[in-house]
C-alpha cells in the first residue's frame, strides 16, 4: 500500500467566526493532500498535489498552508502516522540572553544547521520579577541575583524550537554552561563561540520535557492577555517583514546578520502566522496599484514570517534603500548588496517587505506589534 499520513487539523473560518475541523491526508509519494470535513462527514478536497507542503512540515503544533487555508495540526490522525512521524519530535525553549542579541542571526543559523525549526520567536525585556520567577529553581544559589540582574538588563529573545530530540539537540548546541569550559570541551558550541562566562553564556535551554513545556508556556502562553510584552517603541521606526519563503529557505539568520552589519538597530522582533484577511488588510494600499498584490497576499499568509521594528533616525528612507528595488533581478543589476538582491527570488518572493512611505513606518509597526500582538496581550 502507498504511504499516507493522517492529521487532525483546525481552521478558523473568518467569514463565520467558526473553528472548523478536518482530517488532512498527505501522500509523500507525490506530495499530494486530501481533506475530509469531520462535521459534515464528507470529502472537502479531493487528492491534489500541493507543492508547498513537505514531510518535514508535518508535526503536531505546526501550521501548514493548503490553498490559502492555514491549518493547525492538532493531533495525529492514526497510530501509523504517530509512530512514523511523532516518535522523536520535541519542543523546547531557546532563550537568547542580552549579551548576544546582536548575534541573533548567527545563533539562528546554527539552530537551522542542527535540523531544528524556529516556530515561535519574540523579543521581550523582562522585569526583575519576571526574571526571578523564570529562574526560581536557582533562588538558593549564590549567582541568583547576578543572573536575574543580567537577564533584565536588556532585551532577550525567546524562541520555540521543534525537531527530533530538540531538547538534547539544543543543549548540545549550547555547550557547557561555563563558556570557558565550553571553549575547551566543545569548541564548536554556541557558548564557546559567543559566551563570556557562566552567566553571560549566550542562552538557556530546558533540561526535560516538563521543563520545556513550562518554560514555553511562560513566554508563549495559551491564555490571552498573559506573557511578557514585546519591545516595540513605535517611534523613529520602520517595519521589516522577513517573508515566509525566506524563513522556509533558512535565510532568516543571514538576513538578520545583514541588517545588523549595516548598522540598523532591531528594536523589536516577533514571528507571526498571518491569515488571509490580515494579509489583505496590511497590503490594502497596494491593491489596484501593483499587479503582484494577490501574489503578495498569498505569500504573506503561506507560512510564518518574522516582523522587525527597525529603529533609527530617518529609518523608513534609509532602510528602504538598504532593501533595494522590489524586483530582485533589477536589484542585482543596480544595487547588488541590498537585501532583495542577495536573498530575493522574484517580485513576490523578494525576501523582505519594508515600509515604502515614511509616514507609514509607525503605522505598519503598530499593525503587528499592537493590533495583531494585542490579541495576546492587554
Amino acid at each position: 500500500m502507498e504511504d499516507r499520513y493522517a492529521f487532525l487539523t483546525e481552521w478558523f473560518d473568518p467569514s463565520s467566526s467558526l473553528l472548523r475541523r478536518y482530517q488532512l491526508f498527505f501522500y509523500p509519494k507525490d506530495g499530494s493532500v486530501e481533506m475530509f470535513d469531520l462535521k459534515n462527514q464528507r470529502r472537502f478536497l479531493k487528492r491534489t498535489e500541493c507543492d508547498n507542503i513537505h514531510q518535514e512540515d508535518l508535526f503536531v503544533g505546526n501550521r501548514v498552508n493548503v490553498f490559502t487555508r492555514q491549518l493547525n495540526l492538532i493531533d495525529y490522525g492514526d497510530q501509523y502516522t504517530a509512530n512514523k512521524l511523532g516518535s522523536k519530535k520535541e519542543r523546547t525553549l531557546a532563550l537568547i540572553k542580552p549579551d548576544v542579541i546582536t548575534k541573533i542571526g548567527d545563533v539562528i543559523d546554527l539552530i537551522y544547521s542542527s535540523n531544528l525549526i524556529v516556530t515561535k520567536a519574540k523579543m521581550t525585556k523582562l522585569t526583575w520579577t519576571q526574571a526571578a520567577d523564570f529562574y526560581v529553581e536557582h533562588q538558593s544559589k549564590p549567582f541568583f541575583n547576578n543572573l536575574v540582574n543580567f537577564m533584565c538588563s536588556d532585551p532577550v529573545v525567546a524562541m520555540e524550537l521543534v525537531g527530533d530530540e530538540a531538547i538534547s539537540t539544543w543543549r548540545r548546541l549550547l555547550g557547557p554552561a561555563d563558556s570557558t569550559a565550553a571553549r575547551r570541551e566543545a569548541p564548536q558550541s554556541v557558548r564557546a563561540q559567543f559566551g563570556t562566562d557562566v552567566i553571560k553564556n549566550v542562552g538557556h535551554g530546558a533540561d526535560s520535557l516538563s521543563a520545556a513545556a513550562r518554560e514555553l508556556e511562560y513566554f508563549f502562553p495559551s491564555t490571552i492577555g498573559h506573557g511578557p510584552a514585546n519591545t516595540a517603541t513605535f517611534t523613529d521606526c520602520t517595519c521589516c517583514i522577513i517573508k515566509p519563503h525566506a524563513i522556509s529557505e533558512g535565510l532568516t539568520g543571514k538576513i538578520l546578520n545583514s541588517i545588523s552589519a549595516a548598522g540598523f538597530e532591531i528594536s523589536a522582533l516577533e514571528m507571526f502566522n498571518v491569515d488571509q484577511a490580515n494579509a489583505e488588510e496590511f497590503y490594502e494600499v497596494y491593491k489596484g496599484v501593483v499587479k503582484e498584490y494577490l501574489g503578495m497576499v498569498t505569500e504573506l499568509c503561506s507560512g510564518p514570517c518574522m516582523v522587525l521594528e527597525i529603529h533609527g533616525t530617518d529609518a523608513p528612507r534609509t532602510f528602504r534603500e538598504f532593501c533595494g528595488p522590489a524586483d530582485p533581478v533589477i536589484a542585482r543589476h543596480l544595487r547588488p548588496n541590498t537585501l532583495r538582491a542577495l536573498y530575493g527570488k522574484d517580485k513576490v518572493r523578494n525576501a523582505v517587505h519594508c515600509t515604502d512611505l515614511p509616514e507609514d513606518g509607525v503605522l505598519e509597526v503598530q499593525y503587528f506589534f499592537k493590533i495583531l500582538d494585542g490579541w495576546k496581550q492587554p
